[in-house]
Formats: C-alpha cells, structure tokens, sequence
C-alpha cells in the first residue's frame, strides 16, 4: 500500500478527527497571533504613556512590559489547552500555589517594587533633590526598581531600599525651591535689644540673596540662662542656602562685636557656706 492510499484511508476512517485537529491548530495559530499583536500594542502603549516617562532608568516601563509579555502569553498557552481539551483546571490551582510561594518568598525584594513604583508614582522624590529620611541626608542620583541610591554631603554613597524610604517620613528640601534660614546669637543681659535689633536688620539689608517676600524678620526667640537670644529669620532659594548661612554666620558676629555688644560666655556662681564648728 503506498503512502496515497495510507492518507486515502486515513481521511475515509478518521476525517472527523482530522478537521477537527485542523480547526484547532487553525485557532491556536490565531490565538497566537492574536497574543502577540496585543503584547505588541500594549507595550507600546506603556511606554507612551506619562507614568514611563517618570521612570528616568525606564526600570519600572521595562518590568510592566515583561508582565505584560508573559501575562499574555500564559493566557494564550491556558486558551491553545483548553482547545485541545486539556483540563486546566489543575493547572490553574499549582500554577495559583507557586505564586503564592513564590510571592512569600519575595516578600521584601516585591515590597521594594512596589516601593519603588509609588515613589515615582507619587513623584515624591526626584534625581537631584536632597532629601532626609531616618538617619540618612542626601542627594537623589538615582531611584531603581529595588533601592534610591543617595550621595551624602560628604561624598559617601547611600544604596537605601525603596520600602525604607516609603515607610519613613521624608524630608525633601529642594522641591519648594525656597528655604528660610535661622541664625541666632546672644547678647548679654546688659546690652540694648533694640541696639542689637538695629544692627540685625542692617545685616539683612546688605544681603541681596535674601528673598523679600516672605519678608526677612528679627525676633527675641528667647531669654537664656546667660543670654538674649536675638534671631534673623530669612528666606533664599535653595541653591544659595548654604553660601549665605555661613557668610551670614560670620557677618553676625563680626557686626555685633563691632556694634559694641558682647557675646556672653556660660557663668556659675559657687557660693561656699563655712560652718562654724568651734
């Protein structure tokens, strides 16, 4: 019998069983094809979108996309089973069962994603901004997936995990672009306050980076033990923050000594009580 024959006899016997496997091969390339132009659209769409734009690395754009990739392809996999009549049931359950064990087992590295997500998500901190959380001070270089890299004033490099940040309160110093500054001295008791008001008020005269609204202020914050405490109050954009602290600093007292006030010195007094024990 030659191999004629054998298809002869093959679609004479079983030609229900053939269309039908023909049908199915049909629906399961469509199905494919189907998935793999949705996969196409769907990560486009995600990488159009604003919220990829807020992920500076493309971290967060690149993960959802692989979600997406095999999401759908999972789906498309379940679908070409259930056409061949595979019981998928099972399959659904164990495949249930291994996320679940594989999401306890990830626990920390999924919080630090999804940390990280809402960072970017909520904007709350951006490269380049300073920023305070726990015990850390730094600015921004980069916030991936995982961690928020920080480089400290003095240099040092920070790696912190996304969920510490998120659960911390935080501290951004850079995003209103204006920062008021303090910068107290004390006189002492026998010093004029309305001299030293005087001369304060000279000082913020002279300082040009100094932002007239909200307007520079002087105040008596305090009586101390051995001192008045006299404090300027003022506001500079935050890139000249720290430049005028420290002149202001010096200009403070170098005008007040100059003024002929005096920077009291901390002073006890010992009082010794002789008891007469003749």
């Amino acid at each position: 019998m030659d191999i004629r024959e054998t298809l002869q006899n093959l679609w004479e016997n079983h030609s229900d069983a053939v269309l039908l496997l023909a049908r199915n091969i049909v629906a399961s390339i469509l199905i494919l094809v189907i998935g793999f132009f949705l996969t196409k659209g769907i990560k486009r769409l995600i990488k159009k979108t604003t919220f990829s734009k807020l992920d500076g690395g493309g971290a967060i754009s690149a993960l959802l996309r692989a979600f997406v990739r095999y999401g759908i392809f999972c789906i498309c996999v379940i679908m070409i089973l259930n056409i061949f009549g595979v019981n998928t049931t099972s399959l659904l359950a164990l495949l249930g069962a291994a996320g679940v064990a594989v999401g306890l087992a990830l626990k920390d590295t999924l919080g630090n994603i999804a940390s990280g997500m809402t960072l970017h998500f909520l904007n709350t901190a951006k490269k380049g901004e300073l920023i305070e959380f726990g015990e850390y001070l730094g600015t921004v270089k980069e916030i991936n997936l995982f961690t928020t890299i920080l480089e400290t004033p003095d240099g040092i490099l920070i790696s912190a995990p996304n969920s510490r940040i998120l659960g911390s309160p935080l501290k951004n110093y850079t995003r209103n672009g204006k920062r008021r500054m303090e910068i107290s001295i004390g006189i002492a008791y026998s010093d004029s306050v309305d001299r030293a008001f005087s001369v304060m008020n000279e000082i913020i005269a002279s300082q040009p980076l100094f932002l007239q609204e909200p307007a520079p202020m002087v105040i008596l914050q305090s009586i101390e033990a051995h001192s008045v405490k006299i404090t300027i109050r003022a506001w500079t954009m935050v890139d000249d923050y720290w430049d005028t602290y420290w002149q202001m600093t010096k200009t403070v007292k170098e005008k007040i000594e100059a003024a002929g006030l005096h920077i009291p010195l901390p002073q006890s007094e010992v009082n010794i009580v002789s008891k007469d024990h003749s």
